[in-house]
C-alpha cells in the first residue's frame, strides 16, 4: 500500500505551496487538514487556495460546512479516509496538507474514541457562557484540563465547551483520552514533511501576511458576512482575524488595533502549532525557505518512499 503524504508546519511557513509543486510533480491531490477552510465564505482569513490554485490540482474538504455547523477531528478523519480511497482509486497520490494538529494526528496515527455529547452538561456550559462568559469557562478548563486549554486558540468558545463537558462528564480530561490514541488498523502508512523558520522570521511572514489578506479585502469579506446576519459566536469565527475585524466594523477598534491583536494571535497560535508538531513522530524536517527555493529534495524524498515501506 503506498504511503499517504503528510505537509505540516506552523502557519506562514509555505505548505500549500509546497503542497501545489509535489501534487505537480507527484501527480497528487490535497486533503485539506486545515479546521477552519472547510467554511464556506470565510476565504482570506483562512488562506483558503485560491480558484486559480485549485484548478493546478483537486482539492478536497474546502468549502464542505455552512459557518454555523460543528467540524471536529472525528469528521475530519471520515471524510479524510473517503477522500484516500476516492484519490488511491484514481492511482493519485493523496497529500495532506494543513496546520491542525490534532486532525493530522488523529487521521496519520488513529483517532482517540471520545465520549458522545452529554446534552444536560452541554445546556449547563451554554447557559454559563451568555452568563459568565468565556473568560470564567475558560479558567475552570485551564485548573481540569491545563494541556488542552493551552493549545485552544482565545475565543474559541465551542472548544473550551467540549473540553469541559469531556472533563465533567466523564472525570478525564480531555487531552487525556486524546493521549490514548489506538493504533494498529488505524494507523496510516504515511510519510510526514514538516516546514519550520527560525521565528522571528515566522513572525515577521505572519505580519506581511496579516497586512496582504487586509489589502486583499479582508475587512469587506467579514463585513459581507456579519451582513449576512452571521453571529460571531458560530464556529466559523474562530479563525484568527474575524473577531478582530469584527470589533473593528462594530465600532470597538480602530483598524490598525484589529490589525495589531490578529497579528499577535496568529503569531501565539504559530508558537502552539510548532509546539505541537515537534512532538510529531518520524517527522522529516524542512527549512521553509530552503523549500521555496529548491523543493526538488522534498520531491526526491518522497519519489523514494512512494513505493511504501
Amino acid at each position: 500500500m503506498q504511503p499517504v503524504f503528510a505537509i505540516i508546519g506552523a502557519t506562514a511557513t509555505g505548505k500549500s505551496a509546497l503542497a501545489l509543486h509535489l501534487a505537480r510533480e507527484l501527480g497528487g491531490e490535497i486533503i485539506n487538514a486545515d479546521a477552519l477552510q472547510v467554511y464556506r465564505g470565510f476565504d482570506i482569513g483562512t488562506a483558503k487556495p485560491s480558484a486559480a490554485e485549485r484548478r493546478q490540482a483537486r482539492h478536497h474538504l474546502i468549502d464542505i460546512l455552512e459557518p454555523y455547523e460543528q467540524y471536529s477531528a472525528g469528521e475530519f478523519v471520515r471524510r479524510a479516509r473517503l477522500a484516500i480511497e476516492e484519490i488511491e482509486s484514481r492511482e493519485a497520490q493523496p497529500l495532506v496538507v494543513g496546520g491542525s494538529g490534532l486532525y493530522v494526528r488523529s487521521l496519520l496515527e488513529g483517532i482517540s474514541p471520545l465520549p458522545l455529547s452529554d446534552p444536560e452538561i452541554r445546556a449547563q456550559l451554554t447557559e454559563r457562557v451568555n452568563v459568565e462568559g468565556l473568560a470564567s469557562l475558560r479558567s475552570e478548563l485551564a485548573e481540569l484540563d491545563p494541556v488542552t486549554e493551552r493549545r485552544l486558540a482565545p475565543g474559541d468558545t465551542q472548544r473550551v465547551m467540549r473540553a469541559l463537558e469531556v472533563a465533567l462528564a466523564t472525570g478525564k480530561p480531555l487531552s487525556a483520552w486524546i493521549a490514548e490514541q489506538p493504533s494498529g488498523e488505524d494507523r496510516l502508512n504515511s510519510v510526514r514533511i514538516g516546514l519550520t523558520l527560525p521565528r522571528p522570521i515566522l513572525y515577521d511572514r505572519i505580519e506581511q501576511r496579516v497586512a496582504k489578506m487586509v489589502k486583499a479585502g479582508w475587512v469587506a469579506e467579514v463585513n459581507s458576512l456579519l451582513r449576512l446576519g452571521l453571529e460571531t459566536s458560530v464556529p466559523a469565527f474562530t479563525a484568527i482575524g474575524y473577531r478582530q475585524i469584527a470589533r473593528h466594523l462594530h465600532g470597538e477598534w480602530n483598524l490598525e488595533e484589529a490589525i495589531q491583536n490578529t497579528v499577535g494571535a496568529t503569531r501565539r497560535f504559530a508558537k502552539r502549532q510548532a509546539t505541537w508538531f515537534r512532538r510529531e513522530p518520524d517527522v522529516h524536517w524542512f527549512h521553509a525557505a530552503s523549500v521555496e527555493r529548491d523543493p526538488t529534495q522534498v520531491v526526491e524524498l518522497l519519489r523514494g518512499r512512494a513505493g511504501g515501506y
